[in-house]
């Protein structure tokens, strides 16, 4: 044994230095609280809607609908966002999540290509490229579904992922009918980011197949159901790319998940074996150009990718709803107040009438400022859009506090009143204008940018 000895030291646990790590801003703290705030108003309005559901003097069958809608459209959406925010983790776990961040459909499919690739693939199958959801879309799958009229290009429900709903979207009728369908979400990876394990791909998509209309459990709101087996759609979308390019090929990661059977954010059993196909899209577009195949105006997407980012950079739907409804209302008051004006022409002035046009005036006011703050809004600033948040809870509670005196002897406008400025709050409040005004869908794939923001 040599003189020097090995010394050995027993292990000591040295923990790393604390880094220092920026906590959550007293903007995003107030922000929860009156999301909080604004679904507590809802669930009031809603009982006083089904109180008032008890009098004959206010329909009573029509309270009950109304109050339904206003459970199953305003209040349980939020409810369940707010559940979820806290209990469902904000990483990749190979599922989608809805609006009101309830897990929604699995990721089954992956690709490596670009997205002419994609588009070319899916339109030489004769599948239809989903329609954005707008007004007009709205009333046309209402209206299809009714009549079971073709719509072959009728919308797809936003399911979000990267904190962003899907890129694009294809359907496919089956006997001609909107009802039932097979239908395909694509999303459009972050940069650098790649599958757990280490495969970097282009796009995930997320196949299901409609097989009619039903009510979802969680929310109570009129949607599509979908069949349990979501395996037979991933594979019948892999089996229509390859039918039309026989230079599309697949690799399967087994096991990506384990095999389970859960529900979908709209409450519909579903079953995988939890394998994750790759397919491989690259160069299908210039392939199909080669053959010379109809593509349907597919050489379009590079001018259409321009202007995706002037659709993107206008606010959601959500905000442009609140800014019309203060106009709504600001428009009113300067009606009433030129009616107040029109009846002091003559001395004296009758004192009522003094007074309806200073609160009429102070109206005006309140409202002008309100619109000060939803212009600033629109423009991405988070303090316009607390403060006006703000005001509008106070105005809400006030009107609810005025109804709950009144009591019974209240008028329908004035349920009617206090039902839009609840709608108000929770507009304000929503993740469409929150993720507008806080970039939220940024933290992923930026189109504009091109790059992880």
């Amino acid at each position: 044994m040599s003189d020097k000895q090995i010394i050995k030291k027993e292990p000591q646990y040295q923990p790393m230095k604390k880094q220092k790590i920026k906590k959550a801003r007293i903007y995003t703290f107030l922000d929860q609280i009156f999301s909080a705030y604004a679904l507590a108003l809802t669930f009031c309005f809603a009982v006083i809607l089904l109180l008032y559901a008890f009098t004959p003097r206010l329909r009573g069958i029509g309270m009950i609908i109304l109050c339904w809608a206003v459970l199953a459209y305003l209040a349980l959406p939020r409810f369940h966002r707010l559940l979820s925010s806290m209990y469902l983790p904000d990483y990749f776990i190979a599922r989608t999540k809805t609006s009101d961040g309830i897990l929604g459909d699995p990721i089954n499919i992956a690709i490596i290509g670009h997205e002419e690739d994609i588009h070319s693939l899916m339109r030489q199958a004769n599948w239809t490229q989903a329609d954005p959801i707008t007004l007009r879309s709205s009333i046309g799958i209402i209206h299809s579904t009714l009549i079971r009229k073709s719509y072959p290009a009728a919308p797809v429900s936003s399911l979000y992922l990267f904190d962003r709903k899907q890129d694009f979207a294809y359907s496919k009728e089956v006997d001609g009918s909107s009802i039932k369908r097979h239908h395909v979400r694509f999303y459009k990876v972050p940069e650098g980011w790649v599958l757990p394990g280490g495969k970097k791909v282009d796009y995930l998509a997320a196949g299901t197949f409609d097989k009619g209309i039903g009510l979802s459990y969680p929310t109570l709101q009129f949607t599509h159901k979908i069949d349990e087996n979501i395996d037979l759609e991933r594979n019948f979308i892999i089996e229509n790319m390859q039918y039309v390019d026989d230079d599309v090929r697949v690799e399967v990661i087994e096991n990506f998940s384990s095999s389970f059977h859960d529900k979908n954010g709209g409450g519909d059993l579903i079953y995988t074996d939890g394998n994750m196909p790759i397919v491989y899209s690259t160069g299908a577009y210039q392939r199909a150009i080669e053959k010379d195949v109809d593509l349907h105006q597919i050489d379009t997407l590079n001018i259409s990718s321009k202007s995706k980012t002037l659709t993107e950079e206008l606010p959601p739907a959500s905000l442009r709803v609140v800014s019309l409804l203060i106009g709504a209302k600001w428009i009113i008051e300067v009606v009433l107040v030129v009616a107040s004006l029109s009846q002091m022409q003559y001395m004296p002035w009758p004192d009522d009438v003094v007074m309806t046009f200073i609160i009429q005036g102070i109206d005006i006011l309140f409202l002008t400022i309100e619109m000060i703050l939803s212009i600033l809004t629109w423009r991405k600033n988070r303090w316009a859009r607390l403060t006006l948040l703000v005001i509008a809870c106070l105005e809400s509670t006030l009107e609810i506090l005025t109804l709950f005196y009144i009591g019974m002897d209240a008028a329908f406008v004035d349920v009617f009143g206090v039902g839009l400025s609840i709608i108000f709050v929770l507009l304000l409040s929503s993740f469409d204008i929150r993720s507008w005004v806080y970039e939220v869908a940024k933290r992923g794939w930026n189109p504009s940018s091109k790059k992880t923001v």
